[in-house]
């Protein structure tokens, strides 16, 4: 029988690597960061946010934009399409109950650049935009259980269509 100096220590190494890659977080899963950093979801869009808030751009939308942004504690969820504002009013209704969209002022974009990210300006910025917001857990809605809050912002286009922003988290 030969030995070789080494062998423990090389056979030591390469169990170390082998535990390593097996309990390695997979980089490709969307939920994964290093715990300090955000990133954009490059695999999820309008499909991905529509189903997290339970909310759909109604038949004949367009635009319709979405993107994730995967955070170290909560994710956010972008979705925006342009509609008629007959639609966006049972939009707003459905996700208020019954709370009126209220004109806002035009302000800075304190909480970041979101929408940026889809090509469109912040809401918040855009002038003339309505707005409001709900939790839809305070409000019993059981159908967006996991939503802690949906911002919805209404800027009014020409003829009787409007661009509808909305951000979940």
């Amino acid at each position: 029988m030969t030995i070789t100096r080494g062998g423990p220590l090389i056979a030591a190494l390469a169990a170390t690597l082998l535990l390593a890659a097996c309990s390695s977080p997979d980089p490709d899963d969307r939920g994964v960061t290093d715990g300090r950093t955000s990133h954009w979801d490059e695999n999820a869009g309008a499909p991905e946010a529509s189903a997290f808030m339970n909310v759909k751009a109604p038949r004949g939308a367009t635009e319709v934009k979405g993107a994730v942004q995967i955070n170290p504690q909560e994710d956010i969820y972008l979705l925006s399409f342009v509609t008629s504002e007959k639609n966006v009013e049972g939009i707003a209704k459905d996700l208020l109950s019954g709370e009126p969209l209220k004109a806002k002022k035009v302000d800075f974009a304190p909480d970041g650049e979101f929408f940026k990210h889809l090509g469109l300006a912040e809401p918040q910025t855009v002038k003339g935009a309505r707005s409001g917001g709900v939790c839809p857990s305070c409000v019993t809605d059981d159908r967006r259980k996991k939503v802690q809050w949906i911002d919805i912002y209404v800027q009014a286009l020409k003829g009787d269509q409007a661009r509808v922003y909305l951000k979940a988290f």
